[in-house]
């Protein structure tokens, strides 16, 4: 047990004193070298009293010495404790760990750390009407089949959905497509569209499948967002010829613009004040 605490207080030792090493390395330093010489003297102390009952105190003393210079070092930091659904509390945790880490100059410079995501969710639950929903693409193949759709929770289902990831930035996104009628059927179905809904809103799919469609999947690379990274800029807007505002207005072309009645006549669309 002792070396499962001593083993968890040296990692938050080990966190604690790259914050303080930060705000105040003189103090950082003086807190080590004081843990130093506690240890170097208690390793020192059996040999000069030539006792056998010392043995292999000196290392356990040296390991409370570490454990306490830790506790003192936490008496000096800033802890956050975050209620609320999971989902948030994570969110929110993430903010925190990346604004702290610019702030205190902790982030890594000059390097590209790539993280490869599997294994989504298939469906979610809306935190508002408490339904099950797609968690992303409605249109990728959940892992299992049919026989998932049947005899799983739906909140257990996964995709085969893929993103790749560069230092937390999202650079490619794709999926194996459904390609079977009856899987897409029950996928939809779970997420609260029936067969006349599906037939409705995506006809040309539905149409479609229904002569068959080969197994085929594919990944859309975000080649804006590498260039982005390679820039070092912080919005992709910086490294687009013709970006749209943070209000989706093409300055450039003056879209969108106004639209006659006659135009929203022409596509059935209605304008309610």
């Amino acid at each position: 047990m002792w070396e499962a605490v001593k083993h968890d207080f040296d990692n938050l030792g080990v966190l604690i004193n790259q914050y303080i090493g930060v705000r105040a390395p003189k103090f950082a330093d003086a807190l080590n070298s004081l843990g130093n010489t506690i240890g170097e003297m208690i390793t020192d102390l059996p040999k000069s009293l030539n006792f056998s009952t010392f043995e292999g105190m000196g290392s356990m003393v040296g390991n409370i010495a570490s454990v306490i210079i830790s506790i003192i070092m936490c008496m000096l930091s800033a802890y956050f404790f975050i209620a609320d659904r999971e989902e948030r509390a994570a969110f929110y945790a993430g903010q925190i760990r990346t604004e702290l880490g610019q702030k205190l100059d902790l982030l890594e410079k000059n390097a590209f750390r790539f993280c490869y995501v599997n294994d989504f969710p298939m469906f979610e639950r809306d935190p508002e009407t408490k339904q099950i929903g797609f968690t992303h693409n409605p249109f990728s193949m959940p892992q299992g089949g049919l026989e998932a759709l049947n005899t799983k929770d739906p909140l257990d289902v996964l995709a085969y959905q893929y993103d790749i990831v560069c230092n937390g930035v999202e650079l490619s996104s794709g999926a194996v497509r459904n390609h079977d009628m009856e899987i897409m059927e029950k996928a939809f179905a779970i997420a609260g569209y029936d067969e006349e809904t599906l037939k409705t809103k995506f006809g040309a799919l539905y149409n479609a499948f229904q002569f068959g469609a080969p197994p085929h999947a594919g990944m859309a690379p975000g080649v804006d967002r590498m260039i982005m990274l390679l820039r070092g800029e912080e919005n992709i807007r910086e490294v687009i010829a013709f970006p749209m505002s943070g209000s989706a207005q093409d300055l450039m072309c003056g879209a969108p613009g106004e639209v006659t009645e006659q135009q929203l006549r022409e596509v059935h669309i209605k304008v309610r004040a």
